[in-house]
């Protein structure tokens, strides 16, 4: 299997620490606000990364940390935590707006059909392991104390910046102020530790040798990553917009205070973008959420589809009309999986030597080549030369890494407003209002749905 290693900008073979196994760590939602369909684009990537590893059998051990503190409004270590913000906006506590968005978060993320990771590990319940790390950086001269905090001197660390490329990081130093703020040596060094303010009650904080605070975002990935899957692993994911700042500290934090090498194939996502419009992000208000989708009568298994007709390193631009073609296409697919299940009878016949197989697999290793993958699919399905029994068990083997739910039974997500003037107009006809009946139907016909009385009550259906 070979993966684009953003460390050596190439393409590599996987070559793992332990033979049959894979140590995957890819960084999860900052709870605070709903997960906006940007990021799920690239925990569906990641996703098929890790059922690829499992079908082509590794053992996957897959961490993904939950941020519930630390992740300041700024990536320069500037501006409140985005916790204690949500708490004030929402009327919560820290603890509440944390729960919520995280059970928000893996509702949308089981719905994608996206498997749980082996360890799923909260930043607040790791503040030891945290203070621990800084502690040796500390005693490795990585460290010095500013007003607000404990910081990481970058130039005390040589490879800092191989990971974007030294210009980039020459670039940062040359565009910097005179004065920086906060006391930084340097406009790359970023805090490991945040002190309390005198003036106000943190809901989030502890205990430490330097003071009572909080950790800095980029400690907490180090920390916990090295805790679950030791001091050096195989695999570290995320979107690309972690490159330049959340990644690079996070391999000089993990480097200095081991002295080893951290990562060896650093997998990096894309964004998606609107259409005539920049990235998604939730601090510029241009994001959608999976709900924005279903809301409109899509299963979330149509934005899983749609995220597979695009490379994972390419950008994907978001546009309803792309998400109706998705679901056209995604509805078309498994029609033809449902037909050729019918056909066989139920029967399977393995065919290990199949073309198709062969042609999978070589898409699946080559840096994910889920779009490829999933034209194999469609090819299978309609190759009149292949049995029906030999189509049925390709097609199951395929959706092992495609996931797209082919052979499940149809459910229909209603949005609510339909629901609503369905209802509306169930208490019209109950008052015999049949004129508002009638146009509470063609409303409903105008947003794409059919509504048919029967015995059992209206029932509704997409158009």
């Amino acid at each position: 299997m070979f993966l684009y290693n953003t460390l050596s900008r190439k393409n590599e073979e996987f070559k793992p620490l332990k033979e049959g196994e894979a140590g995957v760590y890819a960084c999860g939602p900052t709870v605070y606000h709903y997960a906006h369909i940007g990021n799920m684009r690239t925990y569906i990537s990641e996703d098929f990364l890790r059922r690829t590893l499992e079908y082509l059998g590794y053992r996957v051990k897959h961490v993904m940390n939950i941020t519930d503190v630390g992740h300041l409004t700024s990536d320069a270590d500037e501006g409140d935590d985005k916790m204690e913000l949500s708490s004030i906006r929402e009327g919560k506590s820290a603890y509440e707006i944390a729960d919520f968005y995280t059970k928000a978060f893996f509702r949308h993320f089981d719905s994608l059909n996206c498997l749980r990771p082996s360890i799923s590990c909260k930043a607040t319940d790791h503040i030891k392991e945290m203070i621990e790390m800084v502690l040796k950086l500390e005693s490795r001269g990585y460290t010095y104390r500013a007003s607000d905090g404990i910081y990481y001197d970058t130039s005390k660390f040589a490879d800092y910046g191989a990971l974007v490329g030294k210009a980039h990081i020459e670039g940062l130093k040359a565009g910097a102020r005179v004065e920086m703020s906060r006391e930084k040596r340097n406009p790359s060094d970023f805090s490991l530790w945040k002190f309390s303010p005198a003036d106000a009650k943190r809901q989030m904080e502890w205990d430490s040798p330097w003071g009572k605070g909080f950790p800095g975002w980029h400690i907490e990935c180090s920390a916990m990553s090295m805790k679950y899957l030791g001091e050096t692993f195989d695999i570290h994911c995320g979107g690309v917009d972690h490159i330049p700042v959340h990644h690079t500290n996070e391999i000089a934090q993990a480097e200095g205070a081991t002295g080893k090498k951290f990562v060896n194939y650093w997998v990096h996502m894309e964004f998606l973008v609107l259409k005539d419009s920049a990235k998604m992000s939730k601090s510029a208000n241009n994001f959608l959420t999976l709900d924005s989708i279903t809301e409109k009568g899509y299963s979330p298994l149509v934005y899983r589809y749609f995220c597979s007709q695009a490379h994972y390193r390419k950008q994907l631009e978001f546009s309803f009309e792309a998400i109706e073609s998705a679901s056209r296409g995604l509805k078309n697919l498994k029609a033809s999986a449902m037909a050729v299940k019918e056909k066989a009878g139920g029967i399977k016949k393995e065919n290990p030597n199949s073309a198709y197989l062969a042609a999978f697999k070589e898409a699946i290793s080559d840096d994910l080549n889920i779009p490829k993958a999933s034209s194999i699919l469609w090819e299978t399905l309609k190759d009149s030369a292949v049995e029906a029994p030999e189509k049925l068990w390709l097609a199951e083997e395929f959706e092992k890494v495609l996931g797209f739910g082919i052979f499940n039974e149809e459910k229909q997500e209603i949005p609510q407003e339909v629901l609503s003037l369905s209802n509306e107009r169930a208490a019209a006809k109950k008052n015999r209002d049949f004129k508002k009946a009638d146009e509470l139907r063609e409303k409903i016909k105008a947003l794409g749905w059919l509504i048919e009385d029967t015995p059992a009550g209206p029932k509704l259906k997409k158009s």
